[in-house]
């Protein structure tokens, strides 16, 4: 006789743990986001979350099917904040502006979580959601389907390059997030003329501009290289990028 299939939400537990908490993917994923924020990835194993959560670890493959699979749903959550109050506008350049820099400061303000999950593809509900919302935005600009995925591949991987970039620098210890960024003026801003000319001149240009993120000024140096091809392409009302900051 053929085994009786359970559903995944049947499996899934509705009794209160041990401290009186339903669990939930929600709670789960809420969970190993804080355990990510105060212990890094290394603390993050289905042993701590269990005694965190107060539950036997083997519960939480009730709901997902491993540590990875976690992980892809901790990375759709950060995508998932970041679409919570995006609205479209129908201006292309500035929904995209918007949803880039959602994007990015959703994956920043957890740095850990964004280190482990920038890289992924989930294929879950928040990251198909983003995906279908750039890619109708640019069709709906104008831009064929060609053009429409060359602008979609460098619009998403800039923007988690950046978000694993400047999250990466979040998640060292303070001590060596101020030595970086002391650096700039305790050793560029000291180099002399005569052996490094162009740092000499630029050093407190780059003591002020390198302690901070690049991703808005790629971001938008990426949409005004959009809006000329756009306009390249004789799509009438075409609106300009906005101006770098």
């Amino acid at each position: 006789m053929a085994k009786r299939v359970v559903s995944e939400e049947r499996r899934r537990r509705r009794r209160p743990t041990r401290s009186g908490v339903v669990l939930s993917e929600r709670l789960i994923v809420e969970t190993a986001l804080r355990m990510l924020r105060e212990h890094g990835s290394a603390g993050l194993t289905a042993r701590r979350l269990g005694l965190a959560l107060d539950c036997d670890p083997s519960t939480l493959y009730r709901y997902f099917r491993g540590m990875d699979d976690l992980t892809l749903a901790i990375g759709d959550a950060l995508i998932g904040q970041a679409l919570d109050g995006w609205h479209r506008t129908g201006r292309w350049c500035h929904d995209l502006r918007d949803l880039g820099l959602r994007i990015h400061a959703a994956y920043v303000s957890h740095p850990q979580a964004a280190v482990l999950t920038a890289s992924r593809v989930s294929g879950r509900a928040n990251e198909l959601a983003a995906d279908e919302a750039v890619l109708d935005v640019l069709r709906t600009a104008g831009f064929p389907p060609a053009g429409t995925v060359r602008v979609y591949q460098a619009f998403i991987d800039t923007t988690l390059a950046f978000a694993a970039l400047d999250a990466a620098s979040l998640a060292l210890p303070d001590a060596a997030r101020r030595a970086d960024e002391d650096m700039w003026r305790s050793t560029y801003a000291r180099l002399p003329a005569a052996t490094h000319p162009r740092i000499a001149e630029t050093a407190p240009l780059l003591a002020a501009r390198m302690v901070e993120s690049a991703y808005p000024t790629a971001l938008d140096m990426l949409l005004s290289s959009a809006e000329r091809e756009l306009a390249e392409l004789g799509v009438t009302g075409a609106e300009p990028a906005p101006p770098s900051g």
